[in-house]
């Protein structure tokens, strides 16, 4: 009895040591990260920040930022592309991804789910119409009766829904948001000033479309898991990047401005 005792008392013990280093290892996402070798990075099809070359390799700013931490790292970075905007904090929680990494706004609603990051890039919400008539609305009051197009879940349709317009569809992601508006199904979309700069104008495939008004002026930030200890490494890394100049480079190839 007392051997059995003694048996069953060893194995409790041994199942206990287990059970903690699989939560050291589990609470460290740097480890986990390492371990699996790569760093899966939830994007979605954004120019300038992640978009697909000419032989089909994502690219971009955030893209090539997201390799160099990788590589930093000593993993690969495989990119996941978000299905819906609106369910990247569940993707992440339920590591599909290790990090949201797709010019995302830093909101309040991000700083609630995610440990984010310092913040990078300027960004701002601005309003695209066809060029023509796109001078002809100046302010808020001047959108009302307008039909817009916005991506779900993004910073957006929150400056959508601040300015009280209701009259919207929600797309899979602002790239949709701008067809809409180039096949005049909606008047007008709301994405960030960093695609819009780069997906309208002469010479892009929205030669009739112009960025207008700006609705909110923001920052982008990158979203990690809560408590990650990722975020710190990033954020090392991105200081180093800034010091040096390599970050400034990047953001002038794909006319970005940085956070100063």
């Amino acid at each position: 009895m007392k051997k059995m005792t003694a048996l069953v008392l060893a194995a409790l013990l041994l199942a206990s040591v287990f059970a903690g280093c699989g939560d050291a290892r589990s609470g460290s996402d740097l480890a986990y990260v390492r371990e699996k070798g790569k760093l899966v990075v939830g994007i979605t099809d954004y120019a300038p920040m992640d978009y697909k070359d000419e032989n089909g390799e994502w690219t971009g700013f955030d893209a090539e930022f997201a390799q160099a931490f990788a590589e930093e790292l000593g993993v690969e970075c495989e990119f996941f592309v978000l299905a819906d905007w609106s369910k990247k904090f569940y993707e992440l929680d339920t590591k599909n991804i290790d990090v949201i990494w797709n010019g995302m706004t830093i909101t309040d609603e991000v700083k609630l789910n995610t440990n984010c990051s310092e913040p990078y890039v300027i960004n701002a919400q601005v309003l695209v119409m066809k060029a023509d008539v796109v001078g002809d609305h100046t302010d808020i009051e001047s959108l009302k009766g307008l039909s817009f197009a916005v991506e779900n879940g993004s910073a957006g349709q929150d400056a959508l829904d601040a300015a009280g317009i209701t009259d919207y569809v929600t797309l899979q992601d602002q790239a949709a948001a701008l067809m809409e508006v180039a096949a005049g199904t909606s008047d007008a979309c709301v994405i960030d000033i960093t695609m819009a700069n780069a997906m309208t104008g002469e010479g892009t495939s929205y030669a009739d479309l112009a960025p207008g008004l700006r609705l909110t002026e923001e920052m982008y930030g990158v979203g990690f898991r809560k408590d990650s200890d990722l975020t710190a490494k990033f954020n090392d890394f991105m200081a180093e990047l800034m010091e040096d100049g390599t970050l400034a480079a990047l953001a002038e190839k794909y006319g970005l401005a940085l956070v100063e």
